[in-house]
């Protein structure tokens, strides 16, 4: 604003200078030529008187300071002060001579050929006809301007100097001000009415940027509330692979290393198949990837951002599907279970029935092969019923009445059931505790305990004991059962309460079992909001706890 100021100060001051400048050549040129005309006027009165006095010989020894000729009416020159008059042409034709025939006086004035002279004339005609003309010469116009140029020009510099200097001061003294406002709180300046509509607008727009401002902060807490509580990663990148955004989740991914706005992907420590998914998508195409990393099962989802018909980055979307594909693993490794479940008491079955219809079966051992057949078949009905029940459970597709349910009641019950196949293993069972009711369903918690007890017979040792436990602690009642058995390897506890789990296949062969007990139990603990505790010594044995 400064420099506009003074450079518009100097535009003034110029042209100011140059009006002035041709307004006093104008005027003083005018009063130059007033002057000249005024003289020429007087002079030619004076010579007049002289010449009709005294006649021709008023000349002789006339030494005028002007030209001075004399012309009868022919225009013949009868006289001259600048030379002979016989030299001279005839003047008829002049501008000043015709007129002062016609009208009595003339004057009139012409430039040399240098345009640096101007000749003035003024002619009169006398009484007996004759015209008496006087002349001067003076400096024209340019000339004159050519003689007052040095002068000019030393005035012209010391104004613009002055000018100069007074800009320079009048615009710190007007800017200054201007300069000083504070834009996020503009007040009034005393003196300058002419900006109070610029400091309405500052104020206005002070409002609007404001509003907008909190709008703009309020979706960015949103938007990292959001994306920051999200278990699924986030993370947005431009067309140079500059990250624009991203959450907690995604740094997992990509090393755990801090990726502020701005930095490049590169800079991360990632997997090289997130970089081709990244530049999978930036090239416009969709992309999509399963990663593991640390054991934690991630799908990575790359799709390209288009504006305008272009690609302007890629939206990186990391999904933890950890529980999906454990679940799908579990699910093959179900299916595989089953049908090898299946196959075994199958197998056994058709071989004996194969044997017996081909008469390979001496007759005193049928009934030995059609014992044989009998406990396949109840081995395969028991494996599938426990199949069934817990698709049920899964489903939540039966609804069971659930009503009081004496816990120690039913121990007692499934204790005297079991007796026989704890003698047979050499076995003790013991119940402890105090009868302690719960609302629930008698039927599945019958078969939770009786397959923990189950268990701790068939995993036990000669010799051994298994202990049903059954207490009430403040709001909750505790159903515990342990036993003195091998005990389950520290490696195997987590998944023995998956289905057809077994830690020793081989000893689970020749006790036998469908190798889906503990799965239902983790199954009737689940609807009945119970929890679930194990622990377990190799060699020591294993205590199991249903907390109620």
């Amino acid at each position: 604003m400064t420099g506009k100021i003074l450079r518009n100060s100097y535009l003034v001051a110029i042209s100011a200078l140059l009006a002035s400048a041709l307004l006093f050549f104008g005027v003083m040129y005018r009063d130059y030529e007033d002057e000249a005309f005024a003289r020429l006027r007087a002079e030619t009165s004076a010579i007049a008187q002289g010449l009709g006095a005294q006649g021709a010989s008023y000349f002789d020894g006339f030494e005028p300071d002007d030209r001075v000729t004399w012309v009868d009416a022919s225009g013949s020159v009868l006289y001259d002060s600048a030379a002979p008059a016989e030299q001279l042409s005839n003047h008829t034709g002049r501008e000043e001579i015709d007129r002062a025939l016609e009208d009595g006086e003339a004057q009139s004035s012409r430039y040399s050929q240098t345009l640096l002279q101007r000749t003035f004339y003024y002619a009169r005609r006398m009484t007996d006809g004759t015209v008496l003309r006087v002349s001067c010469t003076q400096n024209s116009l340019p000339a004159m301007v050519l003689m007052l140029l040095t002068p000019f020009l030393w005035v012209a510099t010391v104004v613009l100097i002055l000018c100069g200097v007074l800009s320079y001061r009048l615009a710190q003294s007007i800017t200054k001000p201007i300069n000083a406002i504070h834009l996020d709180r503009p007040t009034p300046l005393p003196g300058y009415p002419e900006l109070t509509p610029l400091f309405d607008k500052l104020r206005e727009q002070n409002r609007t940027i404001g509003k907008q401002m909190n709008e703009l902060q309020l979706r960015q807490r949103e938007f990292t509330a959001i994306t920051e509580n999200m278990r699924e990663g986030f993370l947005l990148v431009d067309c140079k692979m500059h990250v624009l955004s991203s959450n907690h989740s995604a740094l997992e991914v990509l090393g755990g290393h801090e990726l502020k706005p701005g930095c490049l992907l590169y800079d991360a420590a990632c997997k090289k198949e997130i970089f081709d998914a990244v530049d999978t998508a930036l090239s416009g195409s969709h992309a999509e990837l399963l990663l593991t990393i640390d054991e934690t099962s991630w799908q990575v989802l790359a799709n390209p951002v288009v504006a305008s018909g272009q690609v302007a980055g890629a939206v990186i979307l990391f999904m933890d599907v950890t529980e999906r594909e454990q679940r799908d693993r579990l699910r093959r490794e179900f299916s595989a279970n089953v049908s090898h479940e299946l196959k075994t008491p199958l197998t056994s079955i058709s071989g004996f029935a194969e044997l017996m219809k081909e008469g390979l079966v001496p007759p005193e051992k049928i009934p030995e092969f059609s014992g044989d057949i009998y406990k396949e078949s109840l081995r395969l009905i028991g494996l599938v019923n426990d199949i069934i029940q817990l698709s049920r459970l899964d489903e939540n597709s039966t609804q069971f009445q659930r009503a009081p349910v004496d816990l120690y009641a039913l121990g007692e019950a499934v204790i005297e059931r079991l007796e026989p196949v704890a003698a047979r293993q050499s076995v003790a069972l013991h119940l402890t505790g105090e009868h302690a009711e719960i609302l629930g369903v008698e039927q599945l918690l019958k078969e939770m305990i009786y397959n923990l007890l189950d268990n701790a017979i068939k995993y036990n040792v000669p010799n051994g004991s298994a202990t049903l436990s059954i207490h009430e602690s403040g709001e909750h009642v505790i159903l515990t059962v342990s036993d003195t058995g091998i005990g389950i390897p520290y490696a195997h506890q987590p998944r023995v309460f998956e289905r057809f789990y077994r830690v020793d296949k081989s000893h689970s062969k020749e006790v036998g079992g469908t190798g889906l007990g503990l799965s239902i139990v983790r199954h009737a603990a689940q609807y009945h909001g119970a929890r679930l505790e194990l622990k377990s010594q190799p060699g020591k044995g294993t205590t199991i706890t249903v907390t109620f």
